[in-house]
C-alpha cells in the first residue's frame, strides 16, 4: 500500500497479519497447464489450491481456480484422497477468499486474469457452508473482488437440506452434484452420505433447485474402471435424468488415482461407450481431460503425498 506512509506501513506489517497462506509446496504440471500450491496455514495445517489454463492466449484461454473450503474433509467419499484423511477443521472466509486473491495477483503479473472459480477443492463446501457463500459474497461484491456469481461453481456430494437452502436463495452460481453412481448400493459403497440423502431424497432437491432457480445442474462422475462406467450405469444415469427431464448437464472425467484406493481410470473405450449411452438418452454429456496427473492435482493428493513423505 505505496500510497500510505512508510512508518505507518511498517506497524501495519508489525502489528497485524494480511495472510493466511504459506506456500509449502509449489508444483507445476510438465505441460504447463496446472499449478497446484500446497499451503500451510498458521495452526499447522495444510490445504490445497489449483490453478488450470484452458486453451491459448489468442483463443478460447480460461485460467480456473479450484479452491478448498475445509482441512481435510468428513464425507469419507472412498475414491478421494481428501475424504480418506478425514476432517480437520473448517476454513474461514479470508481462509477461502484468499486462495482466489494468490492465483489473481500470479496471473496479473502475466497480464492475465481468472475466468472462473471452481469451490471443489478440499472439503465439502455446504458442510462449511456459512463460510463458503460468506466467501462467495466477497468475492462477487462490486467494492470487493467483483466477479461474476455465474463463473462461480459450488461443487457438493449431496447435502441436501444445504441443497434447498441453497435453491431457495435464488442465486446465479452454478451448482455441480458429485454423483458418481446411479444406483443407491453403488453410491452409497462410494459416498457414504448417499446413506443419509439416498437418490430418492437427493433428486428432489435437485429438481426443485432447477425449478426455482431456472439454472442448469451439473452432475460429476468419476469413472472407475468396471465399477460405474458400465452400461448399466449409463443406462440408469439415462432413466434418473429423463424421467421427467431434468435441465442438466453430466461431466464426465477418468478417475485420478489415490493410494488408498484400488480402482482404476476407465479407458479411453469405455469412456466412449459410457457418454455414447448418454447422449443417445438425451443427455448432454462432456468427457473432461484429467490434469496436473504429474503433481498430484486431484483433491487431497499433493497432501497425501507430503505426509507419506514426512513420515
Amino acid at each position: 500500500m505505496t500510497d500510505l506512509p512508510k512508518p505507518l506501513r511498517q506497524r501495519l506489517a508489525g502489528d497485524l497479519r494480511f495472510s493466511q497462506l504459506t506456500p509449502a509446496i509449489n508444483l507445476h504440471s510438465a505441460d504447463g497447464g496446472t499449478h497446484k500450491i500446497l499451503f500451510r496455514l498458521p495452526d499447522g495445517r495444510q490445504i490445497e489450491s489449483v490453478l488450470m489454463g484452458y486453451g491459448r492466449p489468442q483463443t478460447s484461454h480460461r485460467q480456473t481456480t479450484c479452491i478448498s473450503t475445509q482441512a481435510g474433509c468428513a464425507m469419507g467419499c472412498v475414491f478421494c484422497a481428501t475424504g480418506q484423511m478425514g476432517f480437520d477443521r473448517h476454513l474461514s472466509i479470508g481462509e477461502i477468499v484468499e486462495q482466489v486473491l494468490w492465483f489473481a495477483r500470479e496471473l496479473r503479473t502475466k497480464n492475465d486474469s481468472l475466468s472462473n472459480i471452481v469451490v471443489m477443492g478440499m472439503g465439502e463446501p455446504f458442510h462449511n457452508y456459512a463460510a463458503t457463500l460468506g466467501a462467495v459474497d466477497r468475492l462477487t461484491d462490486p467494492t470487493g473482488f467483483n466477479f461474476g456469481a455465474r463463473r462461480i461453481t459450488i461443487s457438493t456430494v449431496g447435502l441436501v437440506p444445504m441443497i434447498e437452502k441453497f435453491a431457495n436463495e435464488k442465486r446465479q452460481v452454478n451448482l455441480a452434484v458429485s454423483l458418481h453412481a446411479a444406483t443407491d448400493d453403488l453410491r452409497s459403497e462410494m459416498l457414504p452420505i448417499n446413506k443419509k440423502y439416498p437418490l430418492k431424497v437427493l433428486f428432489p432437491a435437485c429438481r426443485d433447485y432447477v425449478a426455482k432457480t431456472k439454472r442448469r445442474i451439473t452432475f460429476e462422475w468419476a469413472l472407475i474402471q468396471g465399477k460405474n462406467d458400465t452400461p448399466a450405469q449409463a443406462q440408469a444415469l439415462v432413466k434418473l435424468l429423463t424421467q421427467p427431464k431434468l435441465l442438466c448437464h453430466v461431466n464426465v472425467i477418468p478417475l485420478n488415482p489415490t493410494r488408498d484406493y484400488a480402482g482404476a481410470a476407465s479407458t479411453r473405450e469405455r469412456v466412449a461407450a459410457f457418454k455414447a449411452i448418454l447422449e443417445a438418452g438425451g443427455v448432454p454429456c462432456t468427457v473432461r481431460v484429467r490434469r496436473g496427473i504429474d503433481i498430484n492435482a486431484g483433491c487431497g493428493q499433493l497432501r497425501v503425498a507430503a505426509m507419506a513423505d514426512n513420515g
